[in-house]
C-alpha cells in the first residue's frame, strides 16, 4: 500500500495557520501604524477592555500567547501606561493587569477600527458561513485541548 503524501493545499493545520497569518499580517500592519501596538499589546488589551483586571497567567490561557510573548506586551504596556499592575492580594507573585483611562481611551478608539477591519473581511463570506465557521473553529479547538 501507498504511503499517503502530504499536500499542504489540503493540510487543515497548515491552512488555519497561513489564514491566521495573513489576518494577523493585515491587522499588524494597521494597527501598528495607526495606534503604535502590536498583535500581542493589541490581545493583552482587547481581553483586558473587556471588563475585570487579570493576572499575566490568566491572559496566557485567555489569548494563548506564550508566557514571555504576554511579559513583553504587558511592560510595553505598562511602560506606554496603558495598563496598570496592582498586587493580586491572594497572591503577592501575581499581579492584576488593567487598562489605566489612558488605556481604555484608546482601547475605545481602536474598537471602530477592529470592527471596521472585521467587517471588511467577512464581507467575502455569508453571515450562515460565519456561523459555521465559528463553530467549526470552536469544536477544532475543544480538540486540540483534547489532543492526546
Amino acid at each position: 500500500m501507498a504511503a499517503k503524501k502530504l499536500n499542504l493545499d489540503n493540510f487543515l493545520p497548515y491552512r488555519l495557520s497561513i489564514a491566521s497569518n495573513a489576518l494577523s499580517e493585515r491587522i499588524a500592519t494597521e494597527y501598528q501604524n495607526r495606534f503604535g501596538l502590536k498583535i500581542p499589546e493589541w490581545r493583552l488589551m482587547a481581553v483586558l477592555g473587556e471588563g475585570r483586571p487579570l493576572t499575566q497567567r490568566e491572559l496566557v490561557a485567555a489569548t494563548r500567547m506564550d508566557k514571555v510573548t504576554v511579559n513583553r506586551a504587558a511592560k510595553a504596556l505598562a511602560d506606554r501606561q496603558l495598563i496598570a499592575r496592582q498586587a493580586h492580594a491572594a497572591d503577592g507573585r501575581s499581579h492584576h493587569l488593567e487598562l489605566t483611562d489612558t488605556g481604555r481611551s484608546l482601547y475605545d478608539s481602536i474598537v471602530p477600527a477592529a470592527l471596521a477591519s472585521e467587517a471588511r473581511l467577512e464581507s467575502n463570506i455569508s453571515a450562515g458561513e460565519r456561523e459555521t465557521l465559528l463553530a467549526i473553529l470552536a469544536k477544532l479547538t475543544a480538540a486540540a485541548e483534547d489532543y492526546g
